[in-house]
């Protein structure tokens, strides 16, 4: 702890910017930690003042947050499939972060960087779907603040603790990073089984072609289109119908009669198009396929 002091009293702010900024940029480099002890150094008049630390975690989530709205704007959802790509979960990933915001808009920003990965993706959102600037600011500076200053006041409230952490880490630290590093891989071994599991399940779901849903559609014999996508716009392929991932399969009931059925996404590998086919196949309808290359296949040849 003695070590630290130093180092945080002569470069706190700076360290605390740095750490905040690359983080919420989107480098594995967690930053609520280090809120937590400037919270706690703050409170025993070693470190820096609290009101300092708050403004310049806010100022660094800001500038962060600016890119991947500008990102956003630009390049739409080609942006938020490539954030989504780092993930584990990819087409949840992308599932998940436009049902949020599309369900309560740019408060979600307020909660998003207290869920893991969400905050980039809904700052995306935001950019994508043209919330306006000032909007976008309000919400996202209180979120910023929020976040961080949970993590300083409970560096106040727990500086005694936080304070025999540290002490505990620096006696025997090559333990402690041996333990993280076990836990952190053991984490990702899991979240690869499972991604791999759910990957070679939906394989077996038998896919459609672009060429051959076109070649259906324009001989008359069109099979009922389900969109699986969170957000359905303009850009959905014509004569689709919205359905949610987890919705009442009850509810197709009357609309299924004989009919084949093809379902399509906007996530990597088909998976939430696998899925529901997955779905209705255990409900009772076989005849069921996922879109081969989802949407985005589908747009790529209108534009051929």
């Amino acid at each position: 702890m003695h070590e630290l002091q130093p180092l945080i009293q002569q470069h706190g702010l700076t360290l605390l910017f740095f750490n905040v900024l690359l983080e919420q940029l989107g480098l594995p480099i967690p930053a609520y930690p280090a809120l937590i002890v400037a919270g706690a150094l703050a409170l025993q008049g070693s470190g820096v003042p609290l009101g300092q630390a708050l403004a310049v975690a806010v100022c660094a989530c800001l500038i962060a947050d600016l890119i991947w709205f500008s990102a956003g704007r630009r390049y739409g959802g080609f942006m938020l499939r490539s954030v989504c790509k780092v993930s584990l979960s990819p087409d949840s990933c992308i599932r998940q972060s436009q049902s949020l915001y599309l369900r309560i808009g740019p408060r979600a920003l307020l909660i998003s960087r207290f869920l893991p990965g969400a905050s980039a993706l809904t700052t995306t959102m935001a950019g994508m779907t043209r919330t306006p600037l000032p909007r976008f600011l309000a919400y996202d500076c209180a979120g910023a603040a929020l976040w961080a200053g949970s993590a300083l006041m409970l560096g106040s409230i727990f500086s005694d603790a936080v304070d025999r952490v540290l002490g505990w880490l620096t006696e025997y630290a090559s333990l402690g990073v041996a333990v993280l590093l076990a836990a952190f891989a053991l984490f990702i071994a899991w979240k690869l089984w499972q991604r791999f599991s759910l990957l070679k399940r939906t394989a077996r779901i038998p896919r459609i072609s672009v060429d051959e849903l076109r070649a259906r559609l324009d001989a008359g014999e069109p099979p009922l289109i389900l969109d699986v996508r969170a957000q359905f716009d303009d850009e959905a392929i014509p004569g689709s119908i919205a359905f949610s991932l987890d919705g009442k399969l009850d509810e197709l009931r009357d609309s299924l009669e004989d009919k084949d059925v093809v379902i399509y996404c906007a996530c990597p590998h088909e998976l939430s198009a696998a899925m529901l086919a997955e779905r209705l196949q255990a409900f009772g309808h076989p005849r069921t396929w996922a879109l081969s290359g989802g949407l985005d296949a589908w747009r790529a040849q209108s534009l051929s």
